[in-house]
């Protein structure tokens, strides 16, 4: 496996990566794990939304929708341009979630100088993140995420990723950048897949 990070970290140079998936699918899970191989940063505009929101008190996304356009670009799309993370590359979890938000942020990211290579979807059902969600809630390892307060707002969470996400999949899809990984296995064999797949990308591009 180090061979092939070595040569994905070779094709993919200071771009990135945008990961997709359903609520609970294992984004940042996954991200995280893959931009530490790749000796590169992760951003999660889930973690930026959730931050922002707390500092300045706002609550877009409690009811589990997801952040007006406008408000995104101006709280997440900043973090592509700043100057730490220049000589890096990214590792993006679900960096515009609506459809019609892919072309800016693909624009600002090549712009920075982290052209986007590769869209990853974690493709897993509905079922299984609902019942990820339980276990979750269970567990008591969610904190105390608005989004995430109850069964209905989780559930709306799947409406707003069916409504607004999918179409933006289907857009980095026509572009050729998109690739596909099953999500319900191990987290160790979705990790293997994302470097098998993305190896394959970086030997074929």
């Amino acid at each position: 496996m180090e061979d092939k990070i070595t040569t994905i970290k070779s094709w993919l140079g200071t771009g990135a990566v945008n990961i997709f998936g359903l609520p609970m699918s294992g984004k940042d899970t996954q991200g995280i794990k893959l931009a530490e191989a790749i000796d590169g940063k992760f951003i999660s505009s889930g973690m930026i939304i959730r931050s922002m929101e707390s500092e300045r008190r706002e609550n877009y996304t409690k009811d589990g929708s997801l952040i007006p356009t406008d408000i995104f670009y101006e709280w997440v799309l900043p973090y592509l341009s700043r100057p730490d993370l220049a000589e890096y590359p990214l590792v993006l979890s679900s960096i515009g979630r609506w459809f019609g938000e892919e072309d800016e942020v693909m624009a600002t990211a090549r712009n920075a100088g982290h052209e986007i290579k590769a869209a990853i979807v974690l493709n897993i059902s509905e079922s299984e993140v609902e019942h990820r969600y339980y276990v979750a809630k269970s567990l008591n390892d969610r904190g105390s995420r608005a989004d995430d307060r109850d069964l209905n707002i989780f559930r709306h969470r799947l409406e707003e990723f069916r409504d607004k996400t999918l179409p933006v999949i289907r857009h980095y899809q026509n572009l050729g950048l998109l690739v596909e990984v099953p999500g319900n296995v191990s987290r160790e064999d979705v990790f293997e897949a994302i470097v098998n797949r993305l190896y394959i990308k970086a030997t074929t591009s």
